[in-house]
């Protein structure tokens, strides 16, 4: 079954895509590799942060990996590049 979530950008992610936020259209039953993999065909740009970017689904951190994610209508995922600073 496919839902609609809203996806937030931050840091570096959002520079990336040109966009705070968007809505899509994904399985409800995806691994966040998947996940990932959809974002980056989507926005090409996002390559760059593979290996070091973390989702956060309901405000929990989780890592790329093949483990079942399951997402529900009008979840929110934030994409977490690593941060620098000093």
């Amino acid at each position: 079954m496919n839902i609609e979530v809203s996806v937030l950008y931050f840091a570096k992610s959002a520079e990336l895509t040109g966009l705070k936020s968007e809505i899509i259209t994904v399985s409800s039953n995806i691994t966040s590799l998947q996940l990932w993999q959809h974002l980056e065909k989507k926005h090409q740009r996002l390559f760059v942060l593979r290996g070091q970017v973390v989702l956060a689904v309901r405000q929990e951190y989780v890592p790329l990996s093949e483990e079942p994610l399951t997402l529900r209508e009008g979840d929110e995922v934030a994409i977490i590049p690593p941060l620098s600073g000093g």
